[in-house]
């Protein structure tokens, strides 16, 4: 079994919308940054990276590289996705939190979560998103941004399982 945690803040910046799991969510202004922004999977991404101590989401798409210039986020977790392949690890669960004075996930969850889920080749009861605010404390509190931390579980796949263990326990008896 291994662990990771992951990390993204961006900063707002004029615009109508921002991208959060992979799902556009208007709103009253954009995010800066270099590719679509999407703070959820950015630090999803970083988690799994993390896990398979592989570094970081800058190392594998740099932000100096002009061919991720405003790219799809989920792109980048796509490539985490065969990353746990090419190691045999699964996604054992991931845990989420958003860090927003605005917008309101509420309604968007269930889509981010599904994104999410497809892109790593699991289950969406694997992927759990949680929002809270900064109580207007801080740069976030303020509605400057936002943020995400992420948390994963990942556990060797065996036998080729590499998404949903399908309720089989995966314990050695007489040990």
């Amino acid at each position: 079994m291994r662990i990771g945690h992951g990390y993204d803040v961006h900063a707002f910046e004029p615009g109508d919308h921002v991208t959060l799991g992979g799902v556009r969510i208007a709103h009253t202004q954009g995010v800066k940054a270099h590719s679509d922004g999407d703070v959820v999977l950015h630090a999803l991404c970083d988690a799994l990276l993390g896990a398979l101590g592989l570094g970081d989401i800058g190392q594998h798409f740099p932000d100096s590289d002009p061919r991720w210039k405003d790219a799809n986020s989920r792109v980048f977790l796509c490539h985490c996705a065969q990353l746990l392949r090419e190691h045999h690890y699964r996604l054992v669960n991931a845990d989420i939190t958003v860090l927003a004075e605005a917008p309101r996930l509420g309604t968007h969850r269930a889509q981010m979560r599904a994104n999410i889920a497809a892109d790593l080749e699991t289950t969406p009861d694997r992927i759990n998103i949680k929002a809270t605010t900064s109580e207007g404390l801080g740069a976030l509190g303020r509605g400057e941004g936002l943020a995400a931390h992420a948390v994963v579980l990942l556990a060797h796949a065996e036998n080729g399982n590499h998404g949903h263990d399908h309720g089989r326990s995966h314990h050695r008896r007489g040990r």
